[in-house]
């Protein structure tokens, strides 16, 4: 199921939802059917060194390692 941004022009709010392709969407604030759909901003890859320093600290508290490479996993 694709993320989409929408705007309400009913109540001038801008969302996103998890919507099917069969799926009418309706506002979450006011229930609106009528919904013009956004161009959604495309999230950045987690390559800086800030981002991926943060989610492998996060992987080691939890006890996996998913944010490693295989060769930097250690061998278990």
């Amino acid at each position: 199921m694709p993320l989409f941004d929408f705007r309400c022009p009913a109540c001038e709010v801008t969302f996103e939802l998890l919507v099917r392709s069969s799926t009418v969407p309706a506002c979450p604030h006011c229930g609106s059917q009528t919904l013009d759909r956004q161009v959604a901003r495309i999230a950045p890859a987690a390559t800086t060194p800030g981002l991926l320093r943060n989610a492998r600290k996060v992987a080691m508290k939890e006890g996996h390692f998913s944010n490693y490479k295989p060769s930097e996993r250690p061998k278990v």
